[in-house]
């Protein structure tokens, strides 16, 4: 029998603080995108728009969605084996990412590492 690759396990969502419910009060268009996107991240593949969000912690991307609504973003991270960690969920009103929503993603992300990261994971 051939060596057949084995198909990579599809990670659950894990949502810190309020990005659920931030998540799901987004417009229907750009909710479905969001989870369009995420449902790519959790199957181990590229969201179609992304950017790296170092500043925030490392391996945090964020997704991006614009709709007729507005312009959407989703920060998650996705170096776990186990998980993909959304962090905060937001409409931008403006071309730069405000502070608050910065500050909030480095504290979920600061979060996250002390729960996970006794965890073995890297």
């Amino acid at each position: 029998m051939a060596n057949v690759p084995k198909k990579a396990a599809v990670k659950e969502l894990k949502f810190r603080g309020s990005s659920r419910d931030d998540l799901r009060a987004f417009p229907k268009e750009a909710r479905g995108d969001a989870g369009y996107q995420l449902d790519r991240v959790q199957n181990g593949l590229e969201p179609e728009d992304c950017k790296p969000m170092s500043v925030v912690g490392s391996g945090v991307q964020e997704i991006r969605v614009k709709d007729e609504a507005g312009i959407f973003r989703v920060m998650y991270v996705a170096k776990f084996e186990d998980a993909v960690y959304v962090l905060h969920c937001f409409q931008k009103k403006t071309q730069q990412t405000p502070q608050a929503a910065l500050a909030l993603g480095k504290r979920r992300y600061q979060q996250m590492m002390e729960i996970v990261g006794g965890k073995g994971h890297r």
